[in-house]
């Protein structure tokens, strides 16, 4: 069984310390290899195909949405 943590803190921000850019930045990388990760079925459950999570998975750590921006 693969457990998905979801983060919602902003990752670009003012005054963001490099440790905290390195940290942010290991855990969305983990997170998306999660991703990558899960059955169908659970995909499903999240309303994404296959293609869209191996997409989401392969963007860079630096590539987040531009809500966590803020």
């Amino acid at each position: 069984m693969t457990a998905v943590t979801c983060t919602n803190a902003p990752v670009a921000k003012r005054n963001f310390s490099l440790l905290t850019w390195i940290v942010t930045a290991v855990e969305i990388r983990r997170e998306r290899a999660a991703l990558s990760q899960l059955d169908a079925h659970r995909l499903d459950d999240l309303g994404l195909t296959r293609e869209q999570a191996q997409r989401e998975a392969s963007r860079p750590i630096w590539d987040v949405p531009s809500h966590w921006q803020q």
